[in-house]
C-alpha cells in the first residue's frame, strides 16, 4: 500500500525554484523521503486520474466549459504570444493574455474563416481558452504542451513533414492575420504583448471513464478541473480558508505558483495544516517527501532539504 494514501498531496513547483531558505522546505528536514513521482504539469495531472501523458486536454476542458465535446476531436487552441529574435521567434505566454470576452471574440471572428477552409471551427470558449473542433476522424500530428514550448524556438515546436505542411500553412495564416489586427496594435500602444499566435496542443477526443483516488481537489487550473469534473470529484477555487480545512485524500495544487507566493500567502497555512494532517510535499519536479504530524517531534533533525 502507498504510505502517502492517507495524506494531502500538495503539489509543488519545482524543487530547484525554492531558495534553501523558504518557509516550506522546513518541513522536509523531518520528513520522510518517498520514491519520486511524475515530472512535469502534464505527467503529474495525468497519473493523478490513471491516463496517459499525452492527455485529450482540449476534449476535456471543452467539456467543461461548454458541455459539448461529445464524440468531435478537439484542440486546445490558446491565445498566445510569440516574439521574433535574431534566430527564429519564442514563445513567451500562452493562456493567460489578459483578453477581455469582447477582444477574444473579435480575434477569433477574424480567424474562423481559416479554420472553416480547413474543415475545422475555432470556438471561443472562454477569453484565454480557445478550442478548434475537427472531424473525428482528423489525422493530428504531435503538437508539444506550452510547459514543453514556453521560451523555446517556435521552429522545433511545429508540426513538421508533409504532414505537417498544412498546419504550418495554416499557423502562418494566423499569424498573419493576428499581426495586422486593429486590437493588436491597440495593445503594443498600451504597452501590451500582442496576441500574434494560437497554441495548438492537447488533440483528442474526450475519455470514457476517468478515475482517481482523489476525494477532493483545490485549482485554479482549468485541465485538473476538467479532470476532476470528468471523474465525479469535487473542485474547489483555490484559497487559504479551503486549504486550511484539506483533509486526507485531497489535491492541493499550487504547482504553478511563483515560490515568492507561496512563502508569503500560503506557507502559513500549509505549517500549521502540518501540526494536523499528513502531508505529501509532491514537486512537479518529481521529488516526494512525507509529512506527518509527529514528525515535528523529530527535534534531532536538522533545517534543511
Amino acid at each position: 500500500m502507498d504510505a502517502a494514501a492517507d495524506a494531502i498531496d500538495l503539489w509543488l513547483p519545482d524543487l530547484k525554484r525554492f531558495a534553501p531558505g523558504h518557509p516550506t522546505l522546513a518541513l522536509l528536514a523531518r520528513a520522510d523521503r518517498l520514491t519520486d513521482g511524475p515530472r512535469g504539469y502534464l505527467a503529474g495531472a495525468a497519473q493523478r486520474f490513471g491516463l496517459q501523458e499525452n492527455l485529450p486536454a482540449g476534449a476535456l476542458t471543452r467539456q467543461l466549459m461548454a458541455g459539448d465535446a461529445g464524440d468531435a476531436n478537439w484542440l486546445s487552441a490558446d491565445p498566445a504570444w510569440v516574439q521574433p529574435d535574431l534566430n527564429g521567434a519564442r514563445l513567451l505566454a500562452c493562456g493567460q493574455m489578459q483578453l477581455s470576452a469582447k477582444d477574444a471574440d473579435e480575434l477569433a471572428d477574424a480567424l474562423k474563416p481559416l479554420f472553416a477552409e480547413a474543415d475545422m471551427a475555432l470556438e471561443v470558449s472562454s477569453p484565454d481558452h480557445w478550442h478548434v473542433r475537427l472531424p473525428a476522424d482528423t489525422a493530428v500530428p504531435p503538437f508539444a504542451a506550452p510547459e514543453h514550448a514556453l521560451g523555446e524556438d517556435l521552429y522545433y515546436h511545429l508540426p513538421q513533414g508533409e504532414e505537417g505542411r498544412r498546419w504550418r500553412i495554416l499557423l502562418n495564416d494566423v499569424q498573419v492575420v493576428l499581426h495586422q489586427h486593429p486590437i493588436n496594435v491597440e495593445r503594443r500602444q498600451r504597452g501590451m504583448a500582442p496576441v500574434n499566435h494560437l497554441w495548438l496542443w492537447g488533440a483528442g477526443l474526450l475519455p470514457g471513464v476517468v478515475t482517481t483516488s482523489l476525494k477532493q481537489v483545490i485549482s485554479d487550473d482549468v485541465l485538473l478541473r476538467a479532470l476532476a469534473a470528468k471523474a465525479g470529484t469535487p473542485a474547489m477555487a483555490r484559497d487559504v480558508s479551503a486549504v486550511s480545512a484539506a483533509e486526507p485524500g485531497t489535491l492541493v495544487d499550487l504547482q504553478d505558483l511563483p515560490v515568492d507566493d507561496i512563502a508569503m500567502q500560503w506557507t502559513p497555512a500549509l505549517l500549521e495544516l502540518a501540526k494536523r494532517k499528513p502531508l505529501v510535499l509532491a514537486f512537479a519536479s518529481g521529488e516526494r517527501w512525507l509529512h506527518r504530524p509527529w514528525h515535528r517531534l523529530r527535534f534531532w533533525r536538522g533545517n534543511g532539504r
